[in-house]
């Protein structure tokens, strides 16, 4: 065994030697990336014949830490692609709903449904762009990188830093965060404790935003479908003069001279372009607005659930399994930052008023959460921390 060894160090030796001479021949012309990434290699080779300690688990994370590497970098360029997605999406609904479905609501509907419309659209509208921007531009935060004295449950073997309770280290961030939920690619940001209440709000008002527009538009759907199936209809009927005659098939006879020859004619399709492209509208639409309401309504529900318990998504998996450790011992689990369910909504949304129920939830407020992400009660109470 020991023979084996030396003979696969003394091969590594000579393989990065003689890659280094090629490399220091050539290194004009090669690019520093590449250059970098040769040199980020030769470490993990290093580290395999350099080290006492090798086993299987570690040559397995050695091979495929570059796969994790190209997955992490991947996913830094699809958040990007995510994010202009919905905007994209998002604008091609509300070009549809101003210049398709609004005229139709003045010219049909009575005052009081016009300003009710009128009224919740444009504040759902202004709380989808404001958590939206707020959620992808605030930071989640990460631990000091000084020295100082926070209290540290751990240290980050990524960053060889202490981190503080509920923080994790996010791979594609490269950093630690502050009570972090997860990742989220459709905002290019971890959802971390500065900006978990503008990711939850903006889920909760895209999905009442989704479901206004698929409640309100089922009807004008249903007749825009069935139009879209009569213009079907009538492309697979056949146009023209039927031919039951030699006469007829080379224009010699004129139609309707042969005996039991009845002529019909076709016409032509009274649907404008216009009218098509609007009941493809509202098609699309519906459709979108149905989708991302039932698959952004089951994620807002969940988090709602996580919210009420005092959990975030990684506390979720890491408090199931340490449940089921002390149930085997004839143990109860309890979250330490569980402050009951009322209280959790006031710390998550911020409310230290009756007024801030109005100011802070149902209109966008950019206050700041409650604590610095660093230090948590670990005392739950049950009684009402806040009086309200």
């Amino acid at each position: 065994m020991q023979c084996g060894r030396q003979m696969f160090s003394s091969a590594m030796r000579l393989f990065l030697r003689w890659f280094r001479l090629c490399l220091k021949r050539s290194r004009s012309r090669v690019p520093r990336q590449l250059r970098d990434l040769f040199s980020y290699n030769r470490l993990l080779l290093k580290s395999l014949y350099f080290n006492s300690l090798t086993n299987s688990d570690l040559i397995m994370d050695c091979l495929f830490e570059p796969v994790f590497w190209l997955v992490d970098h991947i996913t830094r360029w699809f958040g990007v692609v995510f994010v202009c997605l919905v905007v994209v999406l998002t604008s091609s609904i509300l070009m549809i709903a101003y210049f398709c479905l609004l005229p139709l609501v003045l010219r049909t509907y009575s005052p009081a449904w016009i300003t009710w419309h009128l009224c919740y659209g444009h504040w759902n509208l202004v709380m989808i762009v404001f958590n939206y921007y707020k959620a992808t531009k605030t930071s989640p935060g990460s631990p000091p990188q000084m020295k100082c004295d926070m209290p540290a449950v751990s240290v980050c073997k990524k960053c060889i830093t202490p981190k503080p309770a509920r923080t994790h280290h996010c791979g594609i961030c490269n950093s630690c965060i502050l009570k972090m939920d997860h990742h989220c690619p459709w905002l290019n940001n971890c959802v971390g404790h500065f900006n978990h209440r503008y990711f939850f709000c903006f889920c909760l008002s895209m999905t009442l935003g989704c479901l206004y527009c698929s409640i309100s538009g089922r009807n004008m759907f249903v007749e825009a479908y069935n139009a879209i199936e009569h213009w079907k209809s009538l492309d697979v009927e056949k146009q023209g003069v039927p031919v039951t005659g030699v006469g007829l098939l080379i224009g010699i006879l004129p139609p309707g001279s042969m005996t039991g020859q009845s002529y019909y004619q076709t016409p032509p399709p009274s649907f404008t372009f216009r009218e098509r492209m609007y009941h493809k509208s509202v098609i699309y639409m519906w459709v979108l607005t149905s989708t991302v309401a039932l698959a952004l309504g089951g994620l807002t529900v969940w988090h709602a659930v996580l919210i009420s318990r005092g959990e975030t998504s990684i506390e979720r998996l890491t408090n199931s399994k340490e449940t089921k450790r002390l149930q085997k011992k004839g143990k109860v689990f309890r979250n330490p930052f569980n402050y009951g369910r009322l209280n959790n909504w006031k710390l998550f949304f911020g409310v230290e008023k009756r007024s801030h129920w109005l100011t802070r939830v149902l209109l966008p407020s950019g206050h700041a959460p409650y604590g610095d992400g660093l230090t948590w009660d670990f005392s739950p109470r049950r009684k009402d921390m806040m009086a309200i």
